[in-house]
């Protein structure tokens, strides 16, 4: 199965902008699905961006304009940034891959957007 290592999170103002990264070992393949979930306590992790066999994206229709997915095979990188932040949109954001017909799952990266 592949690993997926989530990275680029943190604390920003509103308004701000983050970049998320999510690194695969060994490899990812053009026809993997890749996607973004966040994740705040008591609620289900929900699909917020996912980059598709042949690089189409697609995004849950709130946050089309300020996300945008983007993935560097070469790199074995599947990005989100995240631009115009908000305070709604703290929380947990896990990278989650299907490949070869498996779920895998990163740890997980705390993105933070207060004053």
């Amino acid at each position: 199965q592949v690993q997926l290592v989530e990275s680029g999170g943190g604390l920003v103002q509103p308004g701000g902008s983050l970049r998320l990264s999510c690194t695969a070992s060994p490899v990812f393949f053009s026809r993997d699905t890749t996607a973004w979930y966040p994740q705040v306590p008591g609620r289900q992790r929900a699909l917020v961006a996912q980059i598709m066999c042949g690089g189409l994206t697609d995004y849950v229709d709130s946050l089309k304009g300020r996300f945008t997915i983007s993935r560097d095979l070469a790199k074995n990188t599947v990005s989100l940034q995240m631009n115009r932040l908000k305070a709604e949109d703290t929380a947990v954001y896990y990278c989650y891959c299907k490949q070869w017909g498996l779920d895998n799952w990163g740890q997980g990266t705390q993105v933070t957007a207060a004053a």
